[in-house]
């Protein structure tokens, strides 16, 4: 890579530095991640998030590891509702498990070679009672032994450790006010500790690049639509990430992400960039639509400018978008950046109102912003007591006569826009009365 696209990835970068600086980040990574070879690059980038001033708790799984020494123990154990029974004799093994998985993630993070992304990056990784745990009981006629939930996260420790800037590492097992152990779900947990400590986000990180929906993939969700996925899905484990990433949501995490471990670079990349490269969850839709300001034009521009070189749209300078920025209404992802936009003009004729430069960006197609941003205008245009609304357009007539609109000739439109009508360009022209 040249050094000047370095220089535009950092430029980029640094909105969500700045944004992302002092606040608190649950990071869950199953027990698959830690045994990947790529895992190593995944430990470089929590030790740079943490190096950017992110205070970090990772919360570890250990399935794979747990399965392995219990059947080199010959032990077996059954499932019941996703969660694993557990006697005593699996409970050793589980210690087992859970322990040198716990240090196969901290000597990562204690890695300073020269030459490699740790070297100089001296940080501390810190561990505790800070689970108190309690046994899960019977449920539905099931005892489930040493299988336990959280009774108590013990968030001011856990916070006392992240103000001294040391990433707090939290394994699978908690302790009871007897001694007792007992084996948690990992996803569960990073639940819990999210939201005791009031987290801004909480990562989950899985061999999923996030939730696919017919095999796509899902930029955003809503609280109401994961609660749908969850009704319809029959994969265990994706049931667990989202049940886990539900109940985070509601009560009180701002953001859960989901990312795959097997893309190289996926938790930078979802963190901080426009883009993103999982599924990010948020208790309502997330985007907020607004009036746009003149602090949106660069992210107008950047949305616009494909489409514009496509002949799409028509091409606006920045002065000409600046002159005009009260006319225009935007879409803003939760992260802060620009997914879609359309402006209202007023015409010659009072009652019309003409739509223009209606555009979303291309990863949050299919999602409906479009359809809630078109309302908003439309809304707006009967605030203005217009009664019809026209629109010019060369790719997207279909959207529009779903819309309600119907075809119109040129001679149709008010004066000023016959005036300034593009024959070149040979737009089709549409109306809609409202």
């Amino acid at each position: 890579m040249k050094d000047k696209n370095y220089v535009k990835l950092l430029r980029q970068a640094s909105p969500y530095i700045h944004a992302h600086r002092g606040k608190t980040f649950v990071i869950a990574i199953s027990g698959d991640a830690v045994l990947q070879s790529n895992f190593h690059s995944m430990v470089h980038d929590i030790a740079l998030l943490q190096s950017l001033g992110m205070r970090t708790v990772v919360v570890h799984g250990a399935r794979p590891q747990i399965n392995k020494r219990l059947a080199l123990s010959g032990i077996e154990t059954s499932f019941e509702q996703h969660l694993r029974i557990t006697g005593s004799e699996a409970m050793l093994c589980i210690k087992e498990a859970v322990g040198s998985t716990r240090l196969a993630i901290e000597s990562q993070l204690s890695m300073g070679l020269p030459n490699s992304p740790m070297h100089g990056a001296r940080i501390r990784v810190i561990g505790g009672n800070f689970v108190t745990a309690k046994p899960l009981g019977v449920r539905d006629g099931v005892d489930f032994q040493r299988t336990g939930e959280v009774r108590r996260i013990d968030s001011q420790a856990i916070k006392r450790q992240l103000d001294d800037n040391s990433i707090v590492l939290i394994s699978p097992i908690g302790f009871s006010a007897t001694g007792e152990s007992f084996n948690l779900n990992y996803e569960d947990l990073a639940a819990q500790v999210a939201i005791t400590l009031k987290a801004e986000k909480l990562i989950l990180v899985s061999d999923s690049p996030g939730v696919m929906n017919k095999g796509s993939l899902l930029r955003t969700l809503s609280l109401p639509q994961l609660a749908e996925l969850l009704e319809t899905s029959k994969d265990v484990q994706q049931i667990s990430l989202l049940g886990a990433a539900a109940h985070a949501c509601q009560l009180g995490v701002e953001r859960v992400h989901l990312v795959s471990y097997q893309q190289d670079g996926a938790l930078l990349s979802e963190l901080l960039t426009r883009d993103g490269s999982g599924t990010l969850i948020s208790k309502d839709y997330g985007e907020i639509i607004r009036a746009a300001t003149i602090e949106d034009v660069g992210g107008i521009l950047e949305l616009i400018t494909p489409l514009e070189d496509q002949s799409v749209l028509v091409k606006r300078s920045r002065e000409l978008l600046e002159a005009e920025i009260a006319r225009f209404t935007v879409v803003v992802h939760p992260e802060g950046f620009i997914v879609g936009c359309a402006a209202l003009y007023p015409t010659a004729d009072k009652q019309i109102g003409e739509v223009a430069c209606v555009a979303t960006h291309t990863d949050f197609n299919g999602q409906g912003i479009g359809s809630r941003l078109f309302d908003q205008i439309e809304f707006q245009a009967r605030l203005q007591r217009r009664s019809s609304l026209c629109v010019m357009t060369t790719q997207a007539a279909h959207w529009f006569l779903e819309k309600g609109f119907v075809r119109a000739e040129v001679t149709d439109l008010p004066a000023n826009k016959q005036s300034m009508y593009n024959y070149q360009r040979n737009a089709g022209v549409f109306y809609k009365a409202i």
